[in-house]
């Protein structure tokens, strides 16, 4: 494969895009910072269709990554390949309002191959090439300038690994009849709702217990204004103020700006400093939280008390069963909450009861729930047992 020097020429870039843009795939990677900034630094960008490879400097005086954001977001001839891409995939949505399409992230790709939940991308290369990485260059700070030959070789080893890696895998889902499985997981990869940073709903990652409208009214007024003190400053969220501070001053607003330097997590310049200004300002303009906003408690849906607490125990214990079975992941299968949805009797828009997941799994989910499966042991083994049709109908007239 041919391996060229870090790119920071307009021409050279678009010639390298260009070519890409005719071939099956590139595997793409990111490096960026974001340790002390709202929005991630973008500071290296690693691309390969197998053939060659380069690293991108999107820091270098002048550049132009167009052609490579088109070839990323408007390019649907060209797969697109990752490894746990979500972060990449938000940094190019914030520079193009886009997310790249078609799209295969290869640790998604793992779960429907082995029981691996989220295996890292060490464990993917020594897994798949037995190739051990050199792990001396992660801790790089990708921002500085100039990067030197080992940074350089390790960031596009990423690109050149999957290259390899990615037709290895399709040939093994094509092998299994599995790709259809993780069709719709690379659509939601995709999807660019995912990824847009909507102050209004950011007060749904607060944590906070009450119940009170007035009190969510403010929690989310306050989120909303921290988000855009955040994004406008450039600085993290918390940077602004702590979640457990935020929640904090939602569930007991202090009467006036003076009470602010008494409140935990704040410094005493909140008292009478802008910022302190603004944030009084959202409060008393604050409106109670809609009714129909109101999450449901706990994340817990009706009638989930004990009874259906132990349903949902076997059912994981079902679950763990034939994952190992069929020897994939079991959260590709189904996930906790879905298993506690079923239990209580919701059946709409259930991943698990929908097509693959119910034919390899949801299915047997509702005979274990509607008794027509047990477990039995045999030979030191668990197995799952189907009762005779005729017997759970005599059970159930017998009811």
């Amino acid at each position: 494969m041919k391996i060229h020097p870090l790119l920071t020429d307009n021409q050279d870039i678009a010639d390298l895009c260009a070519r890409f843009s005719k071939a099956d795939f590139v595997a793409v990677d990111t490096e960026f910072m974001r340790e002390n900034t709202y929005w991630p630094i973008l500071c290296l960008i690693q691309i390969s269709d197998g053939k060659e490879a380069a690293a991108i400097d999107p820091l270098a005086k002048d550049v132009d990554l167009q052609p490579l954001l088109d070839l990323l977001v408007d390019n649907e001839d060209v797969l697109k390949i990752f490894h746990a891409g979500g972060q990449d995939v938000e940094i190019i949505h914030n520079m193009t309002g886009k997310t790249p399409h078609p799209i295969f992230d290869t640790q998604i790709a793992a779960m429907a191959l082995g029981p691996s939940e989220q295996i890292g991308y060490a464990n993917l290369v020594d897994s798949w090439l037995g190739v051990t990485l050199d792990k001396g260059a992660r801790f790089t700070d990708w921002s500085r300038r100039p990067l030197n030959e080992r940074q350089i070789k390790y960031a596009i080893g990423d690109v050149t690994h999957l290259s390899e890696i990615f037709p290895m895998m399709l040939e093994k889902l094509r092998e299994s009849g599995r790709g259809m499985w993780i069709n719709a997981e690379m659509e939601r990869l995709a999807d660019p709702e995912n990824y847009i940073n909507d102050p209004d709903l950011a007060w749904r990652r607060v944590k906070f217990q009450g119940r009170n409208l007035e009190a969510l009214g403010r929690l989310k007024a306050l989120a909303a204004w921290r988000e855009e003190e955040a994004q406008a400053k450039d600085l993290p969220r918390g940077r602004i103020m702590r979640d457990e501070t935020l929640a904090d001053i939602a569930g007991h607003p202090p009467k006036d700006q003076s009470k602010l330097g008494q409140v935990r997590g704040l410094s005493n310049g909140w008292k009478n400093n802008d910022i302190g200004e603004r944030l009084m300002e959202v409060l008393q303009n604050a409106d109670p939280l809609p009714r129909e906003e109101m999450p449901v408690r706990n994340g817990r849906r009706p009638k989930f008390g004990k009874e259906n607490a132990l349903v949902a125990d076997l059912l994981k214990l079902l679950l763990k069963i034939r994952s190992a079975e069929m020897n994939v992941a079991s959260k590709l299968l189904a996930r906790a909450d879905d298993l506690e949805r079923i239990v209580s009797g919701d059946r709409e828009d259930v991943p698990l009861l929908e097509g693959w997941r119910y034919e390899e799994f949801g299915r047997d989910a509702l005979d274990l729930i509607e008794g027509r499966m047990s477990f039995t042991v045999k030979d030191g083994r668990l197995k799952m047992t189907h009762q005779p049709e005729e017997d759970s109908q005599a059970e159930a007239s017998e009811g």
